[in-house]
């Protein structure tokens, strides 16, 4: 987990969910992790159309298939780091709302 969450979550815990400007953060806070969570999206989503490429040579779709291992990894840590900060609720919506809206347009020959 990050220490900028981390940091965020002990102070959430020091001053109770009552203050105002502590609820704006951990909102920020969150609205930062949801945006990784859909810049990752999208990485996975490009990085496997070019790894599934059969006109990429083989040694460059074996670098692609180990990049999108490492962001397959970043993407499910990403989820657990929503869940430990903010919830599990929290965690599975943003995970169905960036698997719905984050795409990558068709490819055109």
């Amino acid at each position: 987990m990050s220490t900028e969450i981390l940091h965020a979550t002990l102070h959430l815990w020091m001053t109770g969910p009552g203050s105002r400007p502590v609820h704006e953060t951990r909102e920020a806070l969150l609205a930062r992790q949801i945006e990784k969570l859909g810049e990752l999206r999208y990485s996975i989503l490009l990085t496997a159309r070019w790894e599934a490429d059969q006109n990429e040579p083989p040694d460059r779709r074996a670098d692609l298939r180990r990049d999108l291992e490492q962001l397959c990894r970043n993407y499910r840590n990403t989820i657990d780091a929503i869940a430990m900060s903010f919830g599990v609720d929290a965690a599975m919506k943003a995970k169905e709302n960036v698997e719905r809206t984050v795409t990558v347009a068709a490819q055109v020959e």
